[in-house]
């Protein structure tokens, strides 16, 4: 076990001594707080132009989700393609750990940084709890299944991404591979021709596509068990995967 955290450790350090990491976290504020001010903006405008669920403000806006797309592929891209590049990946797997505690101590490293990225967002959560008009007071529920879902989604995106970084050599190869699988998990939200709302096309598409799920769920306090489990059995799935990729390595 502290072989683990200390790679855990080992991972998150890393982070803050990368350029990357810093110019996805200026990208990241400089975009939610963009979002923030807007938000604010409809929250104290009057008639049709204001907003009734604050969190899609910020949630739901197509702008988030095609920078939030670049995000965990950018975070995992040198995960496992680093060390192979690099030569170091044989060196770890010989050290005293399990191929399932390597996986699990990157993945862990990667995910704290993360909500890591969050964290500044709480500043916003104030603001938004003690504002009022007289008219009404904000629930702070909906910013609790917002950001739940956020922490579970962003688990799905960086298994995908470590596990594909498992695969390769090039840190750019292993972004871009998962930056164009994570899409199936976005696109969908943008692209949609019309259709039957009941029918099971849309009921596909609504499924997969997170964007809709902070649309209609999260960013109004619900909480539809389907999503979680998506989330859940797409993020063990790939961990899964990559600890198989891990263990195939040792046979070649």
């Amino acid at each position: 076990m502290r072989a683990t955290w200390t790679l855990i450790r080992r991972e998150v350090t890393a982070y803050f001594l990368s350029p990357i990491a810093y110019v996805v976290l200026a990208a990241f504020l400089l975009v939610t707080g963009h979002l923030f001010y807007l938000t604010m903006t409809s929250l104290t405008a009057r008639g049709p132009v204001g907003i009734e669920w604050p969190m899609r403000g910020l949630l739901a806006d197509e702008r988030f989700w095609l920078v939030f797309l670049f995000i965990p592929p950018l975070l995992t891209m040198r995960l496992f393609a680093e060390e192979r590049g690099s030569g170091t990946l044989e060196m770890l797997l010989t050290a005293p750990l399990r191929d399932g505690q390597v996986v699990l101590a990157k993945f862990l490293g990667a995910w704290i940084f993360y909500v890591l990225l969050w964290l500044p967002t709480a500043i916003y959560l104030p603001v938004l709890l003690h504002f009022t008009d007289g008219r009404f007071q904000i629930d702070p529920w909906p910013m609790a299944t917002s950001y739940l879902g956020l922490l579970l989604a962003g688990a799905m995106f960086l298994s995908l991404g470590m596990f594909i970084s498992s695969l390769v050599r090039s840190q750019m190869v292993a972004a871009v591979v998962s930056l164009v699988l994570s899409l199936g998990f976005v696109l969908a939200a943008f692209w949609r021709p019309e259709m039957d709302t009941s029918g099971l096309t849309y009921r596909l598409l609504y499924f997969f596509s997170v964007p809709l799920h902070f649309s209609h769920d999260f960013t109004r306090g619900l909480i539809d068990s389907r999503h979680v489990v998506l989330y859940v059995s797409v993020t063990v799935f790939f961990l899964f995967l990559t600890v198989r990729s891990l263990e195939s390595r040792r046979w070649r």
